[in-house]
């Protein structure tokens, strides 16, 4: 099981300082995205299983899929990442 942090950092495509501390990091994520995703970024770090969590999130594969990209593309945002790197 990897933590929030690193599935995170995963994802994203230019990570310039580390991420904040994992409470610190779910606060941000808790505030800037949707319940869906968050709950989705959550399974990827507990490593369940994709048809797992279609079936909890009451989704199809083609929602699934489409959650997946928008979630990648939100986690590379610039100013979310600002929002949940370590301050300079």
């Amino acid at each position: 099981m990897t933590t929030l942090r690193e599935e995170t950092e995963k994802h994203i495509r230019k990570l310039i300082l580390p991420l904040k501390e994992e409470k610190e990091l779910k606060e941000v994520l808790k505030a800037r995205l949707t319940k869906k995703e968050l709950k989705l970024l959550q399974g990827w770090a507990d490593k369940t299983p994709q048809a797992e969590l279609i079936m909890q999130l009451h989704l199809d594969e083609e929602k699934y899929g489409e959650l997946s990209t928008k979630l990648i593309k939100k986690l590379n945002q610039e100013k979310l990442k600002q929002e949940m790197m370590v301050g300079l």
